[in-house]
């Protein structure tokens, strides 16, 4: 609400005159909190694009008429999962989905469509990474004395990480999976499942692209020239795990000397995999600028006369 109503204060040392709003809020990630901001923010008018939130739900102009997505809505994700389960022959299947309005809703399409092409549930479980022992224990239990062999897990990776702990605990291993784009092509999960529970599991991804120049900008942060914020710095050492030099320092902390590379290190920060999401993030930034551009060029038949005379974007 602070974006929408320029309650914000301005540090800027510029000739404003008056306090910052937004003119367009790139985000959020999940389609929970996106239902919940573009709820509020959509009698201002105020455009939301998210590059991440798929839930079909979001689709309905009604409740949400200023939101939009660089990214495919559910209604096709949960219709091709249907076609790919139809595809493989599997017609007695299991299913687990994350406990909020992108797992719910995503299941419930699926579970209706795949029931017209002949596909029984044999169980669809709700999960959330909150969830207190005694609720995971039923849903292990579940899925140990079901019959069926396939898995369809509509659910975000931070969902399935706390699962796999428990998989591997109880053995539950065998089964085929067939997964969204939520956590499929997901490296963190790719390198957490060493005891190969995931082995062959197919399902549908965000498709692969590139930015250009964006892996180099990235890789190419240096302490010295973000000189000033100590944010930076505060990256460079966990990235590293080194410590700038300080009185305080045990001698046994390794020093760091600004010069590492983060091009060597392997972890999410050079991780490039996420390069169809950044792409989402970046196609969001291009549409925003492209319709300021327009809206300030317009010389004829403009929607508004209204000149934008301090420009913000969440």
């Amino acid at each position: 609400m602070a974006l929408a109503n320029g309650h914000e204060n301005t540090t800027s040392d510029g000739p404003c005159t008056k306090q910052t709003y937004a003119q367009t809020i790139l985000g959020d990630t999940t389609s929970s909190a996106c239902m919940a901001m573009a709820k509020s923010i959509g009698p201002f008018s105020l455009p939301m694009i998210s590059h991440y939130a798929t839930c079909e739900c979001l689709s309905d102009k009604t409740k949400y008429p200023s939101f939009l997505r660089t990214i495919t809505s559910d209604y096709y994700q949960s219709r091709a999962l249907a076609e790919l389960v139809r595809h493989f022959g599997w017609t007695w299947v299991g299913a687990i989905r994350t406990d909020d309005d992108y797992g719910n809703n995503g299941m419930a399409t699926f579970t209706k469509v795949a029931e017209q092409m002949g596909i029984c549930l044999e169980y669809s479980l709700p999960f959330f990474r909150t969830y207190p022992e005694d609720k995971v224990m039923r849903i292990i239990e579940q899925i140990k004395s079901s019959t069926s062999r396939v898995i369809v897990g509509f659910l975000v990776h931070w969902d399935l990480e706390v699962l796999l702990q428990k998989f591997v605990e109880y053995n539950i291993t065998g089964y085929q999976w067939v997964g969204t784009e939520g956590w499929i092509s997901d490296s963190v999960i790719a390198s957490l499942d060493k005891h190969h529970i995931l082995q062959g599991a197919i399902g549908l991804a965000i498709p692969k692209t590139q930015v250009t120049g964006l892996k180099e900008f990235i890789l190419d942060i240096k302490p010295l020239k973000s000189s000033g914020s100590a944010i930076f710095t505060e990256l460079w050492e966990a990235l590293f795990q080194c410590k700038y030099s300080t009185k305080n320092d045990s001698v046994s902390t390794t020093a760091c000397t600004g010069k590492e590379e983060p091009s060597q290190m392997q972890n999410t920060f050079t991780d490039m995999s996420l390069m169809p999401i950044f792409s989402n993030v970046y196609k969001g930034v291009y549409a925003v600028a492209h319709t300021l551009h327009d809206l300030l060029g317009c010389k004829e038949k403009c929607a508004s006369k209204k000149q934008i005379d301090h420009l913000k974007v969440g």
